[in-house]
Parts: structure tokens; C-alpha cells; sequence
């Protein structure tokens, strides 16, 4: 006998809503300032500031161990959803009032261990409840990127960027999504069947795939891309604050907006240019953006800032979203959820991993020759170098990756898309 559909009510899709916002309200609150915070605030060098935004993908690459091992088979995922985030609350609030910088980063590396596999668990939550992800879901999800806007502007507001009241703040809202976790709808765990191994949980059936030139092609400039990506993530607040623009943080959020823009033209681009300029364009992106950081200035060329981040759009949809798809339409559905976990590993963890010890020591290193007045410009020499690194990946991408047709059309892409969020473990991004 077959299971009556499930039907999404108006009443379940607005706690579903709910349960978004509040999720990425909460990142967005605290994570783009931390380097203000940590640099202007506590006066602590960019190598320390690398290692702490270091916290966030180790938690992403421990994160499927606890959803795939423990969440998923033993509890059920809105009662670990709020455990975790209650507790998250406890660990970041202490956080805010440590100076101490080996504690704090511990403190840190405690927080991301509990949010990061929340990220997987809300996708879980609002999978289990609707019947039609690629048209239920987006609408959903959505909800998630004005929770991040909505907290760039009030941090940006209340002019608290170089304080640790954004991780207070961030902290409160996390009690709130704590307890509202427990009114969600019941998702119970997966049945005891097979034992699930470590390559289950890393996805690592997925490299078989590797023996196509292409596809290993990808996995590598995907990993080799997301380490200049750091650089944006872990230090542009700073260095917008460090330019003296007004509420950088509300600023920001415009990068969010262009998301919104080109997740919805996306798959008028996809139908029209293909996997391999999509993801060119994507990779690009990042160059041209570094550039403009690189070679602006607050007077008369702050505009090149204010493009810069408006290109968050094309940056995320074009190469994180592409590479999404291109996974979905090339692995065999057998391994196609590995696959996607694979990845997501690969960038979100690996990549942005090696990225932000990377970006840190390279902005300690300007730090230490613009205090000897050996540098006039230290920004400027920081966002030359992703900036290059970048250019390198693109250049590399161009000329050893082959485009095949897909094997959907455009209208399966966009369902594509839908269902690699619930594999991606750390969807950031859609910051």
C-alpha cells in the first residue's frame, strides 16, 4: 500500500520559514564581522584571524560524522537541531567575553562543531515535510538569505562591528532557534539498516568519478579556487572597516541580494552558455572581484568596492550552484548524494580549510612590513595575491577541462539544484 503524499500546510511552511531565518540569521550576525571584531577589537594579527575562521570549515568536514552517524539513525533531527543550538549559544556566548587567544579560538572550534551540522539538519527537517522540493523547497530556503540580510543590516546599524556584541547577539538568537526547534514538525531518524561506514559519511564512493580527466579536473580547481575564496569570507569586513565605509556590514548584504538576482536568471544562463562557462564565469568572478578590492579606494573609486561585493551573486551561482549541477547530471544516481557530500567537503571544507591558514598568514605577513613602513598599501598586496590565485585556477580550468552535454535538460537542472542543498553540508555561502 502506498503512503498518502505528504501535503505542506501554510502553517508547517511558516515554522519551516521560521526555522531558516533564525538559522542564518545567526551566522550572518556574527561570522561576517568576526575579523573586525578580532582585528580592531582585540587587536589580534591576521594569522590569528585566519586560524579562527579555520573553526568554521573544521566543522564542516566533522559535521556529516555527526548527522550521518548519530543524528540520523538514533534521534530524531528537530530535538538534536535544538540540543545543538542551545548549546552553541552557551559556548558562543562565553566566547564573546574571552580575550584570551588559544581559549578563544578552542571556544570557537566548540561553536562551529555545533552549528555546522545544524546546516544539514534544517535541510532534513524541511525535506521531510513537502512533497515537491523543487518547487516547495526554493521558496522555503529563501527565507534563510533574508535571515543573513536582515542580520548584516542590524549588526550594521547598531555600529557594534569592532565589538563582540554581534556575537552576543548571535548567541541570543541561537537560544531562540533552540527552543522553537522543538515546535517543529517531529523528523524521526532513518531506520537501523546498514551500517554506515566513514566512506558513507565523507562520500567517498564518489571517487570513482575521479577517473574521468574532467570530473578530477573539477574536484581540483574546485578545491584550488575555494582557497583564494577565504580570503573574501575571513577579511573583507575588515578591510572595509579599515577604509573607513560606513556599516560595512549592512553594506555587505548586497552581496546577498545579487544571489537572490542570479539564482533566479540562473537557469536562463545554464541553458545558454553550458557547465564549463558557467563555472569560468564563476571562478572569474573572484579575480575580477579581488582586483576591484585591490585597485579602489574611499574616494573617488569606492564604487569598485560596491562591485566588488555585488559580485557575491555571480561568484556563488555560478561556480558553487554550477558545480552543484555539473555533479548532479554527471554522477550515476546510485552515488549521486555521495557525490554531493563529496564535494561539499572538498570546498566548503578542504578548500576554505587550507584557505583560511593561507589568507591569515598572508595578511599577518603585510601587517608586519606595513608596521615597518615597508608597504604604503598593505590592502592592496593582501588582494593581489587571491587575486592571482584565482587567475591561475581559471587559466588552468580553460585549458584541462572538456564540457560534455549533460544528461538533463533545463528544467531537471533546476531540480538539480534543489536537491544538492540537502547533501551540501555547509550551504553557506547562500550567506
Amino acid at each position: 500500500m502506498t503512503a498518502s503524499p505528504i501535503k505542506l500546510t501554510s502553517e508547517v511552511k511558516v515554522r519551516l520559514s521560521a526555522m531558516m531565518f533564525l538559522q542564518f540569521f545567526i551566522w550572518g550576525a556574527w561570522f561576517v564581522t568576526l575579523s573586525t571584531y578580532l582585528g580592531q577589537g582585540l587587536k589580534l594579527p591576521g594569522d590569528f584571524i585566519g586560524r579562527a575562521y579555520s573553526t568554521m570549515p573544521w566543522g564542516a568536514i566533522v559535521a556529516p560524522f555527526i548527522v550521518g552517524m548519530i543524528a540520523d539513525r538514533f534521534f530524531p533531527a528537530e530535538k538534536v537541531l535544538g540540543i545543538l543550538h542551545l548549546l552553541g549559544a552557551a559556548i558562543l556566548y562565553y566566547a564573546s567575553s574571552v580575550t584570551e587567544p588559544v581559549l578563544l579560538f578552542w571556544m570557537l572550534l566548540g561553536y562551529a562543531l555545533c552549528y555546522n551540522p545544524t546546516l544539514a539538519l534544517v535541510n532534513a527537517i524541511a525535506f521531510n515535510q513537502i512533497d515537491n522540493p523543487e518547487k516547495q523547497f526554493p521558496g522555503i530556503r529563501v527565507f534563510g538569505t533574508l535571515g543573513w540580510i536582515v542580520a548584516g543590516l542590524v549588526i550594521g546599524f547598531m555600529k557594534v562591528e569592532a565589538t563582540s556584541i554581534p556575537m552576543k547577539v548571535a548567541a541570543g538568537c541561537s537560544v531562540l532557534a533552540g527552543l522553537f526547534a522543538f515546535a517543529l514538525p517531529q523528523t524521526p531518524p532513518k531506520p537501523l539498516g546498514q551500517k554506515v561506514t566513514v566512506k558513507d559519511v565523507l562520500g567517498l564512493d564518489a571517487l570513482r568519478l575521479i577517473r574521468e580527466p574532467s570530473f578530477a579536473v573539477f574536484v581540483i580547481c574546485s578545491l584550488l579556487i575555494c582557497i583564494p575564496l577565504a580570503f573574501y569570507y575571513n577579511f573583507a569586513n575588515l578591510f572595509l572597516n579599515e577604509k573607513d565605509i560606513a556599516n560595512a556590514a549592512g553594506k555587505m548584504t548586497m552581496g546577498q541580494i545579487s544571489e537572490l538576482f542570479f539564482m533566479l536568471v540562473m537557469p536562463f544562463f545554464f541553458a545558454r552558455l553550458g557547465v564549463k562557462k558557467m563555472l569560468l564565469l564563476g571562478m572569474l568572478a573572484w579575480f575580477v572581484r579581488y582586483l576591484l578590492f585591490a585597485f579602489g579606494n574611499p574616494q573617488g573609486l569606492v564604487f569598485m568596492y560596491y562591485v566588488g561585493i555585488l559580485m557575491q551573486g555571480m561568484c556563488f551561482a555560478f561556480f558553487f550552484v554550477t558545480g552543484q549541477v555539473y555533479v548532479n547530471n554527471t554522477a550515476p544516481s546510485a552515488i549521486r548524494a555521495s557525490a554531493q557530500g563529496f564535494l561539499a567537503l572538498v570546498t566548503y571544507g578542504v578548500g576554505m580549510l587550507i584557505g583560511a591558514e593561507i589568507s591569515g598568514r598572508v595578511v599577518h605577513h603585510y601587517q608586519t612590513l606595513a608596521a615597518q613602513g615597508a608597504v604604503n598599501n598593505l590592502w592592496k598586496a593582501v588582494w593581489l595575491v587571491p587575486a592571482g590565485m584565482a587567475g591561475t585556477v581559471v587559466v588552468l580550468f580553460a585549458i584541462l577541462f572538456k564540457d560534455r552535454p549533460t544528461r538533463t535538460s533545463p528544467d531537471e537542472a533546476k531540480k538539480g539544484m534543489v536537491e544538492s542543498e540537502n547533501a551540501d553540508q555547509h550551504q553557506a555561502v547562500s550567506r
